[in-house]
């Protein structure tokens, strides 16, 4: 099955191909002879009731430097193509929810992946609150005092931005850290929305497992282990990947999502577990199916176009 993709993300020059996963599933695509077209958010506009996007054909390559041609640079009714792959990096801001929006126009027609709507009603740290009763201690809120209050409860706490990713501005205030209103003052004159304040697990030590599902199923993992200096874990940030088996608990808690990643739509979903704690579900723009694969494990970027097609072949008229 050839089809035609249509890939929204960030500039395609600035990413790292060395642990993109929108890179390794565009290669994917290459390699299954998909045509693909590929533009940036900026360039994706409503016109007479048509979604419409300025871009170019695009040719990728495994190579460091030189990993991408563009050629043909046209605007594309997105209508017409197969699918679209919904695959910018957050800040999950207007500009992102915007996207969603414009997009759900021509979904499921069009296949969008991950569902345009799924999405927006999905931000990373909101959605999992759908599953407190297997999450570290959890509040969500602007004010000072609550956020005294908790760290007086369990001590040892991370405060972090709703809509931030990467690790961006995470920060763990222990118990007799001075700082913590100076920082509180600071998130809410940065950020107009609450924050989310966690429990510290000191877990993370021995890694932040990162787990892929492919509509709903697992797929792979890898350990992320932040360094010495650091409390984050993120790669962007220093954390270093490893390989890592799924425990019983694993197994638990994506049993537990999976069915409802997959009613909603989220074919490619990223999911984060620090010792017996499900603190993120990632439905925007995950990240590790590069280093799944170097380990030895899963070509998750095949999983992906696997149920892509499957989706888009039980969509056309039979005939």
């Amino acid at each position: 099955m050839t089809l035609r993709i249509a890939c929204q993300m960030d500039p395609v020059e600035r990413i790292d191909i060395r642990g993109d996963s929108t890179f390794a599933i565009l290669l994917e695509a290459q390699r299954r002879r998909h045509d693909i077209f590929y533009y940036t958010p900026p360039n994706l506009a409503l016109h007479g009731g048509r979604l419409m996007a300025r871009g170019h054909s695009l040719q990728v390559e495994d190579k460091i430097g030189a990993h991408y041609e563009l050629s043909h640079p046209r605007v594309e009714d997105l209508a017409a193509w197969d699918v679209v792959l919904l695959r910018q990096d957050p800040p999950f801001d207007m500009a992102y929810i915007t996207t969603t929006h414009l997009l759900e126009r021509i979904h499921p027609k069009t296949l969008v992946v991950n569902d345009p709507a799924h999405v927006r009603n999905a931000p990373e740290k909101v959605f999992v609150l759908d599953f407190l009763d297997i999450m570290p201690p959890t509040l969500i809120t602007r004010s000072l005092d609550d956020v005294q209050a908790f760290r007086r409860q369990h001590r040892d706490i991370i405060v972090k931005p709703l809509y931030g990713n990467g690790g961006a501005s995470v920060f763990r205030i222990g118990p007799e850290d001075t700082n913590l209103a100076s920082l509180v003052e600071l998130f809410q004159t940065v950020f107009r929305e609450p924050f989310m304040v966690q429990e510290y697990r000191p877990e993370v030590r021995q890694g932040d497992k990162r787990i892929i599902l492919v509509d709903g199923k697992v797929a792979g993992a890898i350990n992320r282990v932040p360094a010495k200096e650091e409390t984050r874990s993120n790669l962007h940030v220093g954390g270093t990947a490893h390989p890592v088996h799924l425990s019983e608990r694993d197994e638990e808690i994506c049993a537990r999502l999976g069915p409802e990643l997959r009613r909603r739509g989220l074919l490619f979903t990223g999911i984060d577990v620090i010792g017996r704690y499900l603190t993120e579900i990632n439905v925007t723009s995950p990240t590790g199916i590069r280093q799944v694969k170097a380990f030895g494990g899963a070509d998750i970027a095949a999983m992906i176009w696997d149920a892509i097609e499957a989706k888009v072949a039980a969509m056309r008229p039979r005939g």
